[in-house]
């Protein structure tokens, strides 16, 4: 939902809350592990990642430097010996069975984008996401979609959790937990950090979107038992930031530990919170 590049633009500083571990680090360009400060790789993500079945990488949608990162990591985590699916925001559920044909090879990117109706789906031009459907396709990684559709998140924005039907609590279980402080928190702060008329409807939107592909990624990685499996999870920063998002509604229905890998936009050095992410990845805004 929130591109931090937007985010940026608000009164307060969605980098700087006091959520998770205390402190800041300081931040430049390329990777960094929050705990040490220490500038990382792509490789030293994939080793923290050993024994995790979920590595979440939250984006802004429109930088490239992002895209090339959650490549990297997906390669590292191959090279390092585990079987990675890779699970995105970008597709609904139910575009599934458009996803498949082209991790066996057997459709083009122009024939992908055309099937599984990219530019409607979800609008940012393919070539930013190249560098991630090139290694899904030189590797036959399975794919899952696992968005719910915009009219749901309107639907629950405008008149309440209360609405969904049976069959939409197959993709979103209810009841929906709206009473998270501390992702409310980072909500505001993307928002401006301001009440505004609204707001609560936007927020159990918010929740909508999070719980979903909670339940998205938990459900396709139901059956695979194999300790080697991870899902990597690409989506918004907005999702996945200060691991109180989607990572967060994962790991409160299962315990397990997760790993955070949060983009952000910045052309300078800058300080950031420690809870930001496990690992932080800095690159300069998209030039417009």
């Amino acid at each position: 939902m929130f591109g931090l590049v937007a985010a940026l633009l608000t009164d307060g500083d969605p980098y700087l809350l006091d959520i998770g571990a205390p402190g800041r680090v300081s931040v430049s360009r390329g990777y960094v592990e929050t705990k040490s400060g220490r500038p990382s790789t792509a490789e030293d993500i994939a080793k923290a990642a050993d024994g995790v079945r979920f590595v979440f990488v939250g984006e802004s949608h429109d930088n490239p430097d992002h895209h090339q990162a959650q490549a990297d990591i997906i390669s590292a985590l191959i090279k390092r010996g585990r079987n990675v699916s890779v699970g995105f925001e970008m597709f609904t559920r139910d575009n599934q069975a458009n996803l498949n044909p082209f991790t066996m090879g057997w459709w083009s990117d122009e024939e992908f984008q055309t099937n599984a109706d990219w530019k409607k789906q979800w609008g940012f031009p393919y070539r930013l996401y190249k560098p991630i459907f090139d290694v899904v396709k030189q590797n036959q990684l399975p794919m899952a979609a696992l968005n719910v559709p915009r009219d749901w998140v309107r639907q629950v924005s405008r008149q309440g959790a209360d609405s969904l039907t049976d069959e939409q609590k197959k993709w979103v279980p209810a009841p929906l937990d709206l009473g998270n402080k501390e992702h409310r928190s980072i909500f505001d702060a993307l928002i401006g950090g301001h009440p505004s008329t609204g707001a609560d409807g936007m927020y159990a939107g918010q929740v909508t979107w999070d719980t979903g592909m909670a339940n998205s990624a938990l459900d396709f990685m139901a059956d695979s038992k194999s300790p080697k499996a991870v899902m990597v999870v690409c989506a918004g920063s907005g999702h996945v930031m200060y691991g109180q998002g989607i990572n967060w509604r994962i790991q409160k229905r299962t315990g397990e530990k997760v790993l955070t890998v949060t983009c952000i936009d910045t052309d300078q050095p800058r300080e950031v919170s420690k809870g930001l992410g496990d690992f932080v990845f800095a690159a300069p805004p998209a030039k417009g």
